[in-house]
């Protein structure tokens, strides 16, 4: 019999066992308590009270005020939360078949977000643009950082951690870190794959739920960035498949599989879950994705828990709060993709702050890398960068934007894009690729395009693409909105009109029409490379040359390597 109020070893295995105002002046903006019979207030302007003493106590009264009111609006911690390969699976995103009960509460108290983008679909990549605020090819995470992969960032990159300490605000992080070097990502406290088994610190609620409180109960004082990266709905399929595709039984009761004491898994039929447009409509994808919802299950409850351990710290009236995905959910079109189905991304913000937007939502336009730009805002620290190397790679600018205006209105936007750049996710899948998306417009460059499209571990043993593959080499019927020839081949340039081709079906880059569109697209990509100091930005056609004559002037050298 399994007890299911154990807990793990790190193998995986069960373990047994009021302001009080009394000087009133109302301000722009500001919430003001009023006590209409408070025997001590004075509700006149200051320069009409009775004598100069009486003047006086008024001004220090309304100081003291202000004071206080402004403390209950502290801008003092931040809690991100990260789904790993998460979608839209929740009610929120309008998906009434995946329960989601803990994230729709979020949702409720948030500024939820309609166009948030990744700046890169892959794992590793992402997480460095997340924490740093510049894209993989500038950070120099190009690919994943585990294993043989071995891609890190630059030596001399700024991150959050980093920035954070020097201002005397302490970081942890609980989950899946996936980047490196260390010195670069250094916590003040830290549980992750790297002193951790990645199912305990990353799919294990309750002891997620443990090291959070842990955490909180540290220090409670000091501001704190606490960064919870839940490995949850990731494929499992390659590396553990004794637990399921997406990891769905760990912890769920069953012989061999452990107990997780805060975590009853719900279980879906194949025949009711909703499939992604971008995803082929055959049963064994039906039944990939109610594994995922499975796993979503236990996200969502995880997020429930770190919330309430939050509030029981007392914390919650003064902590951001945002949650978000790394990249596109692993299915064909999906993670590894700069297709919005690879791109889009869940994200909400709650704010402590009254006067903050909640239970509202945002069609403005939002990447990944706004994150930094924000936390630093929320924490008033200004990004420096206080590398001593003066190469080339140091002294980036951020490209993202504080999303803290957003919480208090919608902003007139007038053709903003998002971008993404995507060069590797394993070692092996080198397929370079640059994207600029609006709101009506996204243009995409291939790198690579000569080369077929790679495929990654997790998404090659999966079902889905089992059966994609199975019924290509046996010319079965395959209900998808392409071809695996399709797929794995792609032109230099994809221009799609959003507005009217919202799945990216139909390439109009070589249309003369939308000629105009394709050029400014263009322009607007390679400025945003530029400014970034993209290593690909002359590839594939040209090499970039940025020493001798042409140091402070790069030029792209043509290579002349075009096909007739």
């Amino acid at each position: 019999m399994i007890n299911r109020r154990s807990s793990f070893r790190k193998d995986g295995r069960c373990l047994i066992g009021t302001t009080d105002g009394t000087c009133h002046v109302r301000r722009p903006h500001a919430h003001v308590h009023t006590h209409e019979h408070s025997q001590s207030r004075c509700n006149m302007p200051h320069n009409i009270c009775l004598n100069k003493s009486l003047r006086l106590l008024c001004i220090i009264l309304l100081a003291l005020h202000n004071a206080r009111g402004n403390a209950g609006e502290v801008k003092k911690n931040v809690l991100l939360l990260l789904a790993d390969d998460g979608g839209f699976e929740m009610r929120s995103y309008l998906n009434k078949i995946c329960q989601t009960p803990n994230l729709d509460k979020l949702a409720k108290e948030s500024l939820l977000f309609n166009n948030a983008y990744t700046s890169v679909s892959s794992c590793s990549p992402s997480r460095s643009a997340i924490l740093t605020g510049l894209p993989s090819h500038q950070n120099g995470m190009y690919g994943l950082h585990h294993g043989v992969h071995h891609f890190n960032s630059f030596d001399d990159v700024q991150s959050l951690p980093k920035i954070l300490k020097r201002n005397n605000i302490r970081t942890g992080i609980i989950g899946k870190k996936h980047v490196g070097p260390s010195e670069v990502y250094p916590f003040d406290f830290a549980y992750t794959e790297e002193n951790n088994s990645i199912l305990q610190v990353g799919r294990n609620i309750t002891y997620i739920k443990l090291l959070v409180r842990e955490f909180l109960s540290q220090n409670k004082t000091q501001p704190f960035f606490l960064y919870v990266a839940f490995h949850d709905p990731h494929r499992c399929g390659h590396s553990n498949p004794e637990y399921g595709n997406f990891c769905e039984k760990f912890g769920n009761g069953d012989v061999g599989m452990g107990t997780i004491p805060d975590w009853n898994p719900i279980y879906y039929q194949w025949e009711q879950v909703k499939v992604p447009y971008y995803v082929p409509n055959t049963e064994a994808a039906r039944r990939d994705i109610a594994a995922q919802y499975t796993t979503i299950s236990r996200l969502d409850k995880g997020v429930g828990l770190v919330l309430e351990e939050l509030e029981k710290a007392g914390f919650k009236d003064d902590t951001l709060v945002i949650y978000t995905s790394d990249n596109g959910i692993p299915f064909p079109n999906g993670r590894t993709n700069l297709y919005d189905s690879g791109l889009a991304e869940p994200m909400m913000i709650s704010s402590p702050i009254r006067d903050h937007r909640k239970n509202s939502v945002t069609y403005s336009m939002t990447s990944l890398l706004d994150i930094v730009p924000t936390i630093l805002d929320w924490f008033n620290v200004t990004y420096t960068d206080q590398s001593l190397d003066t190469n080339e790679v140091s002294s980036p600018q951020l490209t993202g934007k504080s999303l803290l205006p957003l919480l208090v209105e919608e902003p007139m936007e007038n053709n903003t894009a998002v971008f993404a750049s995507q060069t590797h996710h394993e070692v092996t899948m080198y397929y370079p690729m640059r994207a600029i998306r609006t709101k009506h417009y996204k243009l995409i460059h291939n790198i690579n395009y000569r080369m077929p499209f790679p495929i990654d571990q997790d998404f090659y043993v999966s079902p889905t693409f089992q059966d994609i593959l199975n019924r290509t080499r046996s010319h079965q019927f395959l209900p998808w909105y392409k071809t695996l020839k399709k797929y794995y081949e792609r032109p230099e340039w994809e221009l799609y009109d959003l507005k009217y081709d919202p799945e990216e079906l139909n390439n109009i880059a070589l249309k003369p029409s939308v000629k105009s569109v394709f050029v400014e697209l263009q322009e607007r990509l390679f400025n945003w490379l530029k400014v970034t100091k993209d290593p690909w930005l002359c590839a594939p056609d040209g090499v970039l040359e940025n020493a001798g004559l042409n140091k402070d002037n790069p030029q792209c050298m043509p290579l002349n390597n075009l096909s007739d």
